[in-house]
């Protein structure tokens, strides 16, 4: 299915020394980017945003129509770039066949320009927006109370929720959808804070017909569900009863167990295979991921062995998706070895095809195969949870008299090359790990 680079982290533009540079220094890293074997970016929110502290990430958004070109909210480029820079990117991304996602912030907006007085609370709020873009002005009329909906499914933080039953709100939001697939260029969206409003939001956006070279393009999307797995897929559910192009979520359940694994002292592997993840109920609409923008609380991110968790959402099912800050600032690509994710890509990409089949599985140790499908002819996979030494069983794998050799492996305390092994006419053979460490083997 491709592999996923979300192209940003919290404060980056300031933290990397890039303030209003961001879309340039993506633009500079998609050529190599697209040579490992990434397939999409992520975009941080494109849109001017109401900057009412500084410079802001954008998911406060203001003028949905700015993308870096009206002098309003303290400047006239976003916090990561202009109108033009931004386009620059989402060319130069398709000239090496990567696909471009953009953050859609659907629930709340801020930094409008007055108060007014809600008539159904009689209280003020900002809630009146005059973007110097012209396009989606706001009042009232189009947050929660509203005359259409008294129901408000969450609310973020203190700003205005729209309310997407006004059928002006409602069509605004498809024109926006509509704006950045068939001008600006997007092929697709991550919809943030998806609890806040309803599933039927994001059905329509996947559903529209977009058109773009003439012919209809459906867009690809994925939700932000931060919850348990049984009301993600509950969820999941209710947005793809009715809807043609099905979206994505992230695995969030997936990746608390991703962080048992890598940060406790411990950790049974029986639990990763068997515990409850969006992965195992239903591959086909999940997105893993090993860390994220919202993850940088104290004690949130994950602290140590974080290529384990990695190794595990390259080799299995579902499209993986990388952090930017782990692959460039934390070194973790470890370029042009078979020791980081460079290498993980380029299995993913390769051979992580067909289903999952688990071979051998004990608290500490865990082998499994991909079978194969199309032109991914599959692998085996061992996760050693161990930190005294390799580790390996005999498994029976569905490959009889074949050879294998180790595609990528890391090891806490061991990067030795692993030794290349066969399977017999039964297809048994034996696959090594080392201590605190994964190898993925493939067929020669």
């Amino acid at each position: 299915m491709g592999v996923m680079m979300q192209t940003f982290y919290w404060d980056c533009p300031r933290e990397d020394n890039k303030e209003f540079q961001w879309w340039k220094t993506i633009t500079r890293e998609i050529p190599h980017l697209a040579k490992v074997g990434f397939t999409s970016l992520w975009l941080p929110p494109v849109h001017k945003a109401a900057n009412l502290a500084g410079p802001s990430m954008g998911y406060d958004p203001y003028d949905f129509y700015d993308l870096g070109e009206f002098d309003q909210k303290g400047s006239v480029p976003t916090w990561f770039g202009t109108r033009s820079e931004l386009e620059s990117l989402i060319s130069t991304a398709h000239s090496h066949q990567l696909s471009v996602i953009a953050d859609m912030v659907l629930n709340h907006n801020s930094g409008a320009d007055a108060q007014e007085v809600n008539p159904i609370t009689g209280q003020p709020r900002w809630t009146l927006f005059n973007p110097k873009s012209g396009k989606f002005p706001r009042n009232w009329e189009c947050f929660h109370p509203s005359m259409y909906e008294s129901w408000d499914e969450m609310t973020f933080g203190d700003m205005p929720d729209l309310s997407h039953r006004n059928p002006y709100v409602y069509a605004e939001l498809l024109k926006l959808a509509r704006w950045l697939i068939e001008e600006i260029g997007f092929d697709g969206f991550r919809y943030d804070f998806v609890k806040g409003y309803g599933a039927n939001t994001i059905t329509a956006i996947q559903e529209y017909r977009y058109m773009k070279n003439g012919a209809y393009f459906r867009p690809y999307g994925v939700a932000e569900y931060w919850d348990n797995a049984t009301n993600t897929l509950h969820w999941v559910n209710a947005a793809n009863f009715s809807n043609t192009n099905p979206v994505d979520a992230f695995d969030f359940p997936l990746r608390e167990l991703l962080k048992g694994l890598c940060d406790s002292y411990g950790f049974s592997l029986k639990s990763l295979v068997y515990g409850d993840t969006i992965l195992k109920a239903q591959p086909q609409t999940t997105v893993t991921f090993v860390e994220n923008h919202d993850l940088r609380d104290e004690g949130r991110p994950i602290a140590n062995d974080k290529l384990l968790a990695y190794s595990y959402i390259m080799t299995h099912e579902g499209y993986p998706c990388v952090f930017w800050k782990d692959y460039f600032n934390y070194n973790l690509a470890l370029r042009d070895s078979p020791n980081g994710i460079d290498a993980l890509v380029g299995v993913h990409e390769k051979f992580a095809g067909g289903e999952t089949s688990i071979l051998y599985l004990s608290d500490d140790l865990y082998i499994m195969q991909r079978g194969g499908y199309g032109n991914q002819p599959g692998l085996i996979y061992v996760l050693n949870n161990r930190g005294d030494g390799w580790r390996g069983e005999w498994v029976t794998t569905k490959w009889a008299n074949a050879s294998f050799r180790p595609a990528a492996w890391w090891g806490k305390y061991d990067l030795s090359h692993p030794a290349d092994q066969s399977t017999g006419p039964d297809g048994r053979g034996q696959f090594f790990a080392p201590a605190r460490g994964f190898a993925v083997y493939v067929t020669r």
